[in-house]
């Protein structure tokens, strides 16, 4: 059973202190190692706190992302965007950056994808720090209903529509199965509804259903 381990921040700047520190931690660890990031407001200040403070890394180091939208690499609408701080203070060479790439038709990316994230867990390289959204809505990465789950099986990348009308390509639950170290970061009022049911649990929350592979998983949260 899949265990939740909740850690409460008293304000949002603490959780940016905190969550840039983990952050720091990941990136400095030696041998062959993978970090997964997330898009999303959330995360961005600990990007760019660990960007400005980072000292080198590991040359075996890999970064992936949970999922991006379809859009051209240089729109803000992209996770991988949004997130170039920490990227261009990393440099790491192409092989090294697991982005999804929006230049290729879209069954075509998350076919590359997920091609390219099962040649890294083939590799032998474990994905250690992974961090997760929770939308409002009760989605996480770009997961955001029944019949995308069930089209996640057996696959490590699957393509999407959203919500909002735009298309994107996600990792899914097998993939997030993987990572030693899955943390949801949520921040903000507007997500305590869906705080509250991943937090009991409830079979019908897609971010819930999206864990239930991970013996364990850190809930950090903020007001």
């Amino acid at each position: 059973m899949t265990q939740l381990s909740p850690r409460h921040f008293r304000s949002r700047a603490e959780l940016d202190q905190a969550l840039a520190a983990r952050l720091d931690r990941a990136l400095a660890a030696h041998g062959p190692s993978a970090i997964m990031l997330s898009g999303g407001s959330t995360p961005m200040p600990a990007y760019r706190a660990a960007a400005g403070r980072l000292r080198g890394h590991d040359d075996r180091l890999h970064v992936l992302f949970t999922d991006d939208r379809y859009v051209p690499p240089d729109s803000p609408e992209s996770n991988s965007f949004q997130s170039r701080e920490l990227l261009d203070a990393l440099a790491l060479p192409a092989e090294s950056l697991l982005r999804i790439d929006t230049g290729l038709p879209l069954a075509d990316a998350a076919a590359d994808y997920q091609s390219r994230l099962s040649a890294l867990l083939s590799s032998g390289v474990r994905i250690g720090l992974g961090l997760l959204g929770l939308g409002a809505d009760g989605h996480t990465c770009s997961l955001f209903n029944s019949e995308q789950l069930a089209q996640a099986r057996g696959r490590y990348a699957i393509a999407v529509q959203r919500p909002d009308g735009l298309s994107a390509v996600s990792v899914t639950p097998e993939l997030i199965a993987t990572v030693a170290e899955p943390v949801f970061v949520v921040a903000g009022p507007d997500k305590a509804p869906a705080l509250a049911r991943l937090q009991a649990r409830d079979e019908t929350l897609v971010a819930w259903r999206a864990v239930q592979g991970c013996s364990n998983v850190e809930l950090w949260v903020a007001p």
